[in-house]
């Protein structure tokens, strides 16, 4: 038995085992996957018998938490031989790997579970719920909106043969698919109107876009751009297999109707309502929050160190923190913020503790998904009235808007 991370030249040998154990992926996705994310991703492997029996791929993101930026990976492709399951190798790999990004002082790493209890032996929590909803086809007055159809030339990276649609000919309204010279302007246009409502996600820049160009394309769909007079008001990702799906729908509060109408033009013959994910922009009732991305800290003291005290509040803090895999996480911070620091937070070790965090614990208290007294009551938790009453202060990391698929 051998652990060990493939050198670039070897990523395709996972192929055969990724489309064993996840048979419901296409060819185009993975020669989409195996050709561009592959190219420089790690993919850490355990091999018997000179075999690849078990796999875990790190695909590279640059993340944003307050303003502040780090490599990160996200982890994906998890799996193992089916007659080797239950031999604990996912654990080597996932301990392997974990190690090797906290050598590299990444902040945290994060991953979308096939199922929330495979990964809290290991300290990952969920830190983000994807906002989701259904759209209905069929909508009062849909009929009446006017489609106009220019033929495109299908090439890689370029417009689909959906060509363009005019939603509104009054208000001039048009969307059409985006090609690779679309992705700074859409990077752009995130930067300029969205990037500001959240506090964490990846980074996204020209090369970003013009990779989720060619993995929407993989899934039979595209990046939709809506365009007013030329000027860019709103895009979605979606895909069709075997129905229509949108996922990010990023567009000005005024164009909601006209967002609407270029996703009911997409729709699948026969389909009657369509998913969207990531609705974050959608007022509608009726949508659900699914947790969706759980997270796991590498370095506590790089997220602290990005985040903020509540407006008007002083804090001055230590804790312990107790990270049983990562050994070289336990120990104890001080943090604090003064009236001088403009409610930023100061992080440095100390030796006193006003109480213990494991860092499971921390991770839910420092992305909101728990309030401090929620976890002061898990186990290997201990809190002081006082250390509880400052972590009361720290402004936690809540808008978090996490969507890659691999």
């Amino acid at each position: 038995m051998k652990v060990r991370k493939l050198d670039a030249a070897e990523h395709g040998r996972t192929r055969k085992l990724w489309t064993d154990v996840f048979s419901e992926d296409s060819k185009a996705f993975l020669d989409y996957y195996y050709f561009l994310k592959a190219r420089d991703n790690e993919i850490y492997v355990l091999e018997e018998d000179e075999e690849i029996r078990s796999m875990l791929h790190l695909n590279p993101y640059r993340m944003a938490v307050c303003k502040e930026q780090f490599p990160s990976h996200y982890i994906v492709g998890v799996a193992t031989e089916e007659t080797y399951r239950g031999r604990g190798y996912m654990r080597k790999l996932l301990v392997e790997s974990l190690g090797e990004m906290y050598r590299r002082k990444e902040w945290f790493t994060f991953l979308m579970p096939a199922a929330e209890e495979i990964y809290t032996p290991y300290d990952f929590r969920f830190v983000y719920a994807q906002r989701q909803e259904a759209l209905p086809v069929a909508e009062a007055g849909r009929a009446s909106a006017v489609i106009r159809d220019v033929p495109e030339t299908g090439t890689p990276g370029a417009a689909s043969d959906m060509g363009t649609m005019r939603l509104d000919a009054d208000a001039g309204i048009s969307d059409m698919d985006a090609t690779l010279s679309d992705a700074a302007e859409m990077a752009a246009f995130f930067s300029e109107h969205f990037a500001g409502r959240w506090q964490v996600y990846a980074v996204r820049d020209e090369s970003y876009y013009q990779r989720q160009i060619f993995e929407q394309q993989s899934e039979g769909g595209g990046i939709r751009l809506m365009r007013e007079q030329g000027r860019l008001v709103g895009m979605f990702l979606y895909s069709r297999e075997d129905e229509l799906e949108v996922l990010e729908p990023l567009y000005l509060p005024e164009y909601k109707s006209a967002f609407q109408a270029a996703v009911r033009k997409l729709a699948c013959e026969n389909q009657d309502v369509i998913r969207i994910y990531a609705s974050e922009m959608s007022d509608e009732k009726g949508a659900e929050r699914k947790p969706t991305i759980m997270a796991r800290l590498l370095h506590p003291e790089g997220v602290l160190a990005a985040m903020h005290v509540k407006a008007g509040c002083e804090m001055d803090c230590s804790f312990a923190v107790l990270d049983s895999i990562l050994v070289q996480n336990s120990r104890i911070w001080r943090i604090c913020s003064k009236e001088e620091d403009a409610g930023k937070v100061r992080v440095r070790e100390t030796e006193d503790s006003q109480g213990v965090l494991t860092i499971a614990a921390l991770t839910s208290l420092l992305f909101g998904m728990k309030s401090v007294e929620e976890v002061a009551m898990e186990e290997g938790v201990f809190l002081s009235a006082y250390l509880q009453e400052e972590l009361q202060k720290l402004e936690p990391l809540g808008k978090v808007y996490l969507n890659e698929l691999v």
